[in-house]
């Protein structure tokens, strides 16, 4: 698995052979130097530069170019060398190129095996008058080697760069590679295609992404996990369906040509169809000069308006994790740094009292101070864009997507297919409080929901009785079934409701109410044992028919429709039979079309012991309200987590469930 860094974060290298892969919009320059223990470089001699390519275990490229390849041996390189210093800059302004790194795209860089398999990752962002720039290093840490992202730009240029490396000839060197630039700059390798979202998200120039017919892989995670997360927003946890569309025109069918003599053979397969192109994403005006580029609504890659939009979500919740990291580790280091500064100045007990010691207390706390506002600036300028592009995605979001308030809700119709993806909820760092990130998950569901009605110390003191909690608990939990009701088609989606005590009949109100439902709320041990065999029984058989390839085979009036069980008050009313089928349910369902949605406090169950330990985390765990508990291992954030819930007054819950009913009667 790729590892994909943030400035400052490093990741073990397992290989000796590698190559470090750039990519960049303009032709560029890749240099490399090699560093003591100390990091610093000896000499011209421990550099390797287009002028002079090759260093033991290290090699370069001879000229600019938009994409470069660099070797590296870690097995050759001397037992002095205990770092490498991969170096990007700009050709010189006489060559006619762009004068700072802010003026085009941020170069990319990535760590590879010599099979191409991609070992870790980093794009660097945030600069913009530099020139040069340190984009990463391979350094030697107790006779292991490891890779860490260190994007320090320079304005001064590739001398400035070189003179931070140690260099006292850093200015006459930095010159003698331009010109061995300069003379091979004719032969510069031209930029190549813009990457697409399973790349980098690219913005209003993308190219369409390929469908499924196409060879195309259908894109990864959705707020539910973000990165491959336990419990994370945006991990693939959710349902992985192809995108969406029917099948091809037949006519559309390539045949391969017959290759003549001397010309090229036509390796297309016979049965390979293709689709016609997806229409161009939207595109934003022309920005002033100096000013980002007005954000537009589904202006990332995708077959329809719906991927496009679930794209630039994701592109949305990944750009916010990168800023907030990179904050998070600036202020880090202001803080190690102002530590490491006052431990020196106070080293020395003549320098703890008196005017010198007063002295380089504050000119540390003034240097950090200046790091941690630099920090900050570059985050809320980050957060503005991120602010200005949520402001306009929010209003164009299908019903799937939306909130509860928003108006697309008034004009709802029952669709005719299901969609991509559905919110659950808001995602939101402490950073950014203000701005939230639609968390969405991909449909069908590939685990069960968990909304946990139990006490947390991060709630609200208002809810600290249970009775409110658990109410609160069961409305969020009818809130996501009638968006899950409204989302699929008339016929394709039956909801179950096991109530033991009946204390959600409250909540439970506008699904029974309007009829949506598959019948009443199940209530008593009887209650709850009638649905637990019903739908066990129907895993069983679905299995058995798939695995036996008789899946047209099913009985006559068979209930095709996906299955949602909601059970409120869990364990109440569950002996150990009903507890096994519950789990059962949990780890076989999904698969064949039938989802768990638990309303329960784990405490309450606490007396089963670790027995249902690996129930609960098979179920994405959700809270009525706001809490951050969503773990991010990808940069190692804590999302905060806020339902999807109506708003106090509104009707609109009950004209969609009504809307519901009425084709669900058409249907049948």
């Amino acid at each position: 698995m790729t590892a994909e860094l943030v400035r400052g974060q490093n990741h073990p290298l397992s290989q000796a052979r590698l190559e470090i892969r750039v990519s960049a919009g303009t032709p560029i320059v890749a240099s490399a130097t090699l560093g003591d223990e100390h990091g610093r470089a000896r000499g011209v001699e421990w550099v390797a530069h287009p002028g002079a390519p090759t260093l033991p275990g290290l090699e370069v490229s001879r000229q600019a170019a938009a994409d470069h390849r660099l070797a590296v041996d870690l097995a050759a390189m001397p037992e002095t060398v205990h770092r490498v210093s991969v170096l990007l800059a700009l050709p010189t302004a006489a060559a006619g190129g762009p004068p700072r790194f802010g003026a085009v795209a941020a170069p990319f860089v990535a760590v590879t095996g010599l099979d191409g398999s991609e070992v870790a990752s980093y794009t660097i962002t945030g600069l913009d008058a530099e020139s040069a720039v340190v984009a990463l290093e391979l350094y030697r840490r107790q006779g292991a080697w490891k890779v860490r992202a260190v994007g320090q730009g320079y304005a001064g240029g590739l001398s400035e760069l070189l003179t931070d490396q140690g260099l006292p000839e850093a200015h006459h060197l930095a010159g003698s590679i331009h010109e061995a630039v300069a003379h091979s700059l004719a032969r510069s390798v031209p930029a190549p295609p813009q990457r697409t979202a399973d790349g980098d998200r690219t913005r209003q120039t993308a190219a369409p992404a390929p469908g499924p017919d196409q060879g195309g892989p259908a894109p990864q995670g959705a707020p539910g996990h973000v990165p491959p997360h336990s419990s994370s927003p945006y991990t693939p946890q959710a349902g992985q369906p192809a995108y969406p569309g029917g099948p091809a025109d037949p006519s559309a069918v390539t045949q391969p040509s017959t290759p003549t003599a001397g010309g090229p053979v036509n390796y297309t397969h016979p049965g390979r169809q293709t689709a016609a192109p997806p229409p161009p994403p939207p595109t934003a005006p022309p920005a002033p000069p100096g000013q980002p580029a007005q954000p537009v609504a589904g202006d990332a890659t995708g077959w329809s308006m719906d991927e496009r939009l679930y794209n630039q979500v994701w592109g949305m919740f990944e750009d916010l994790a990168r800023t907030t990291a990179a904050y998070r580790s600036a202020v880090d280091f202001a803080d190690s740094r102002m530590e490491k500064e006052l431990d020196q100045a106070l080293s020395d007990p003549r320098n703890r009292i008196g005017g010198q010691g007063d002295a380089a207390r504050e000119a540390a706390r003034t240097k950090h101070a200046d790091l941690v506002d630099q920090a900050r600036a570059a985050l809320d300028r980050d957060l503005a864009q991120l602010t200005a592009e949520a402001d306009v995605v929010e209003p164009a979001l299908p019903p799937a997507y939306a909130r509860w308030d928003n108006p697309v809700w008034h004009a709802y119709r029952v669709p005719m297919e299901i969609p991509m993806a559905l919110r659950l909820g808001d995602l939101y760092l402490p950073e950014s409080e203000l701005l939230r990130i639609p968390m969405l998950v991909r449909l069908p569901l590939e685990r069960g929901l968990w909304i946990d009605s139990g006490t947390s110390g991060s709630f609200d003191e208002s809810y600290a009785d249970a009775h409110a909690l658990g109410h609160l608990a069961m409305t969020t939990a009818v809130a996501l079934a009638a968006r899950l009701l409204a989302v699929y088609p008339a016929g394709e989606f039956t909801v179950h409701v096991v109530d033991p005590a009946g204390s959600g009949a409250q909540a439970l109100a506008p699904l029974v109410r309007t009829g949506v439902l598959a019948g009443p709320p199940a209530v008593g041990a009887a209650g709850v044992t009638d649905v637990l065999t019903r739908l066990t029984q129907r895993v069983d058989l679905v299995q058995m028919a798939l695995r036996g390839g008789a899946a047209d085979s099913l009985p006559p009036g068979f209930d095709t429709a996906q299955q949602l069980l909601i059970v409120n008050d869990f364990p109440h009313g569950f002996d150990d039979r009903a507890v096994n089928q519950l789990r059962y349910l949990a780890d076989e369902g999904p698969a064949v079309g039938v989802h768990l949605m638990m309303v329960a406090d784990r405490e309450e169950a606490s007396a089963y012991g670790p027995l249902l330990d690996p129930l609960w985390r098979s179920l994405l765990r959700l809270t009525p309200l706001p809490d951050d508990h969503l773990a991010d291992p990808w940069v190692g954030h804590a999302w905060t987590y806020e339902p999807a819930l109506v708003p106090p007054g509104s009707q609109v819950l009950q004209q969609v469930l009504t809307l519901v009913a009425a084709a669900r009667t058409k249907y049948t």
